[in-house]
């Protein structure tokens, strides 16, 4: 698993996927940027935050709520909007390592963008619900990286397997390795949140996928 995410490192000096990192580091910086705009808005409308956990999050939080809710919230954001290029991403990792699979038979675009963005919907969810755990510090931690790492994990994973195999063998792939599937989903939710890190991180979450479903598939290719 961590040879995976060594190999996606090593895909940054690769010149196809250099196009892409840069694509890559701008929409992360443009992401952050739009979501600590929105939040921050949508933060100072008191009245959207009268009732739940929102309006108790903002209390406790006070002047870090935006930064706080940003950050939380870019993992799920920068996912949805990095699998657009996830194709052109996986290309090059097959060129350099897998030159024998040939062209894969892609993701129609409707799908590409549709995989992620319901994703996104859940986290987005399901992030602000875990907010609550705010009132335990030492857990938090944990509790967000187990839920963000689970849904990380499986979104990546599907949308670099269903370029190359149908619906039903990606679900059968993903059940049979689901252990080290949200292992793997754990350490992206963490690069994700590193500072700096997280502007590389979708393209070597990315190549690394690529490597851990073509070796659960049988097919170890080329080492570099």
């Amino acid at each position: 698993m961590l040879s995976a995410f060594f190999k996606g490192i090593s895909q940054l000096n690769d010149r196809p996927t250099q196009r892409v990192l840069w694509i890559s580091i701008v929409s992360a910086t443009l992401v952050f940027s739009m979501l600590w705009v929105v939040v921050g808005v949508l933060l100072g409308s008191t009245s959207i935050f009268t009732i739940g956990w929102l309006e108790w999050a903002v209390d406790l939080l006070g002047g870090l709520a935006t930064f706080v809710f940003t950050w939380f919230l870019f993992p799920g954001v920068i996912s949805a909007v990095i699998g657009i290029f996830l194709g052109d991403i996986a290309n090059a990792v097959e060129a350099r390592h897998f030159p024998s699979l040939g062209p894969a038979m892609g993701l129609p675009m409707a799908k590409a963008v549709l995989v992620p963005l319901g994703y996104l919907g859940v986290l987005i969810v399901l992030n602000l619900f875990l907010l609550v755990f705010l009132l335990i510090p030492p857990l938090f931690p944990f509790v967000f990286y187990t839920v963000n790492g689970y849904l990380l994990g499986r979104e990546y994973f599907e949308l670099v397997a269903l370029r190359r195999i149908g619906p039903e063998e990606a679900r059968r792939l993903r059940k049979a390795h689901r252990g080290k599937l949200f292992l793997t989903g754990v350490i992206m939710a963490l690069l994700l949140t590193l500072p700096v890190v997280n502007l590389l991180a979708p393209v070597v979450i990315t190549a690394a996928m690529v490597h851990l479903f073509e070796d659960w598939r049988g097919n170890p290719g080329i080492a570099h």
